[in-house]
């Protein structure tokens, strides 16, 4: 389970840095609280207090332009759940929903729509992607 568990991680850990200047954010805090609160409810109202210092530091380095600090805290959030997950890996389905939730959508092919009128000795030649016409 241990590779599982250290994916998991690593998807936690970057999730809850990027999320952390959105609107999502107060709604991934919520649940990565209750996930700590469920697991370890003496650690739940710190990690609370920690995520929002953590989300604090990520506004004020973006705002005077230091980039290294997402770096630092993907790694420490990571570590955390990591830890989490090691003594008590029945949090990581729970885990696993809730990044779901977060998670960008699949990305799709983009639709293409065409629409021609030829009339007389026209000729309309379309396609979506690649074409080959060959006329003798």
């Amino acid at each position: 389970m241990e590779p599982e568990i250290a994916a998991l991680a690593s998807t936690a850990g970057t999730t809850i840095v990027t999320l952390m200047a959105t609107d999502a954010w107060q709604r991934l805090r919520d649940g990565i609280t209750a996930l700590w609160r469920r697991g370890q409810a003496d650690r739940a109202d710190a990690v609370a207090a920690e995520l929002d210092a953590g989300r604090e530091e990520l506004l004020a380095a973006s705002a005077s332009g230091a980039a290294d600090l997402e770096g630092d805290l993907q790694a420490e959030w990571q570590g955390r759940v990591r830890r989490l997950l090691t003594v008590q890996p029945e949090r990581a389905e729970e885990l696993r929903l809730l990044l779901e939730e977060f998670a960008p959508p699949p990305e799709t092919a983009p639709s293409v729509a065409q629409h021609a009128t030829a009339s007389g000795s026209a000729r309309v030649y379309q396609a979506g992607r690649d074409q080959h016409v060959s006329e003798r």
